[in-house]
């Protein structure tokens, strides 16, 4: 009786919870269309020439409507973006903040125009609302600015009472927007002033046919004012882009780009510390470029995550065995917990080092999720054969599981590059059949469960990768006159490269081939 007392409890309790579960994600739906509303109500001030209670009512309604849609856009094909609360912050703000930054532009040329007496109509063409549309392209992507381009240009419109500007401002935005869009240096934000001066010019040139005013005196500062607003663009998108990141924690090419750069300080601790990690983070960056084309992620974030995803390993770089220049490994003196404890540690000591040299948070995240919760195979069966019962959590990494298509790119690359050093005679076919291998056990381990890679995508990973290796690993002629077994004293020419997720040479792992871990630590 008791038993089924509680029973009940609890599914009472359970059904109260799902309940309550249920309505989590309408409550949060309302949060955010009251958040809309005083993003709204900021936009409503900017566009309103009068203060009077039913124009700024009006022009309330108007904003809310425009950004609703916009949210409602988001909604439907960028949800991911619904799950960062500071990116939606952000694109509220930076809606808001170009309509209220054009307002304050046109109310200091407004004043210049009555001191310099150039006319008043002209002004309108210097306010840079391109600006914005920029910004979004660089900090979102392509299919948000062409919405954020047309909802700040719609109220650009509204608030100055002239369709024509409208046309205006959407022209120059979308120009912003994608004249930036395989923007790679600061210096190509440049290039994009360039295009909206080019279109600014040749809308107001449209603008002024259509009015009948090409001719006028209004039409030299009409075109005078187009280069300012082009000028414009440039100075407010240089000095926002690197205060936004900074704030908002957002990656932008500009600043992956950076990061490439072999002389930043972590790749060059890690190129004299560890020299062998140094070889293998390039050769998985060059293979995780190579597949994020296919896969549909931005290959400049995969190479990035691929050179710091093993930065932990500058801690202690002798105890893996790609840093160690042959003799007795490190690990024989350990128990093979403790050599385990050692392996795991990497991924929370390049965790530290990232976020002490402020590593972008997806890089970060990477260095977390490369290994996922694998076990660490061959010292957990080392471990086994002096102990009948061991818990397995204990020679697994922490975590979590490869939460992007990138992180697991990242993951597969590191086990596959790891585990081709073993290939004694790296034949095509030898090379196909490790990748096969390796990335279907971590399948089928579960270890891209969380991640958004379809057997599609795998299998065009699987097809990069056996293209990249099978030219790294390529055979070479023999040097005429040469005999190099002969004079270094060994059997064959074949060069054994050593694993890298354990401290064993790779000849103790072909002799326990069903130990071998196909991870690399």
């Amino acid at each position: 009786m008791k038993d089924t007392r509680n029973g009940a409890k609890s599914q009472k309790t359970n059904g109260r919870s799902k309940k309550e579960a249920s309505r989590e994600p309408k409550k949060k739906d309302l949060k955010r269309y009251y958040y809309i509303g005083l993003f709204a109500l900021g936009t409503a001030l900017a566009i309103t020439t009068k203060l009077r209670a039913d124009t700024v009512l009006g022009a309330l309604f108007i904003s809310y409507f425009l950004m609703v849609v916009f949210y409602r856009d988001i909604e439907r094909y960028k949800p991911r973006f619904l799950k960062d609360d500071k990116k939606m912050l952000l694109l509220g703000l930076l809606t808001a903040g170009t309509l209220i930054l054009g307002r304050g532009w046109e109310f200091v040329f407004a004043g210049m125009s009555r001191g310099l007496y150039f006319p008043s109509a002209s002004i309108v063409y210097a306010i840079p609302i391109a600006a914005g549309a920029m910004l979004s392209m660089l900090l979102f992507d392509t299919h948000t600015a062409i919405m954020f381009s047309f909802v700040t240009s719609v109220l650009s419109g509204v608030w100055l009472h002239d369709a024509s500007y409208g046309f205006y401002a959407f022209m120059g935005s979308l120009t912003a927007a994608f004249s930036v869009i395989r923007c790679k240096r600061r210096t190509e934000i440049i290039k994009g002033g360039a295009y909206v001066f080019a279109v600014n010019v040749l809308t107001v040139f449209a603008i002024l046919l259509f009015r009948e005013q090409l001719f006028t005196t209004m039409a030299f500062y009409s075109f005078v004012f187009a280069t300012v607003s082009a000028v414009s663009v440039i100075a407010i998108v240089s000095i926002a882009l690197p205060i936004l990141e900074y704030l908002f924690g957002i990656t932008t090419d500009i600043s992956l780009l950076e990061l490439l750069d072999l002389e930043h300080p972590l790749m060059r601790t890690m190129m004299i510390a560890a020299p062998g990690t140094y070889h293998h983070s390039i050769i998985v960056g060059n293979l995780v470029e190579a597949a994020a084309e296919d896969v549909g992620v931005n290959p400049l974030l995969a190479r990035v995550s691929a050179y710091y995803h093993d930065i932990g390993k500058i801690k202690m770089p002798d105890y893996f065995v790609e840093n160690q220049a042959g003799g007795a490994s490190r690990h024989d003196r350990l128990t093979p917990h403790m050599s385990s404890m050692v392996l795991i540690s990497h991924v929370k000591e390049g965790e530290d080092l990232a976020r002490q040299y402020k590593l972008p948070e997806a890089v970060i995240d990477i260095i977390q999720q490369h290994h996922g919760n694998s076990l660490i195979t061959y010292f957990y069966q080392k471990a086994k054969e002096k102990a009948e019962e061991l818990p397995e959590d204990e020679y697994k990494y922490p975590g979590p599981k490869p939460q992007s298509k990138v992180a697991a790119l990242v993951m597969m690359a590191d086990a596959v590059e790891a585990a081709s050093r073993v290939l004694s005679e790296p034949t095509p076919a030898r090379i196909a059949s490790l990748v096969n291998k390796i990335i279907n056990h971590i399948f089928l381990e579960g270890q891209l469960d969380e991640c958004e890679l379809t057997l599609k995508d795998i299998q065009a990973v699987k097809r990069r990768f056996i293209f990249i290796l099978t030219g790294i690993l390529h055979k070479r002629i023999d040097y005429p006159g040469f005999d190099f077994s002969r004079e270094a004293g060994v059997e064959s020419t074949a060069i054994q490269f050593p694993k890298a997720d354990t401290g064993k040479a790779s000849a103790d792992r072909e002799k326990q081939p069903q130990t071998a871990s196909p991870f690399r630590s």
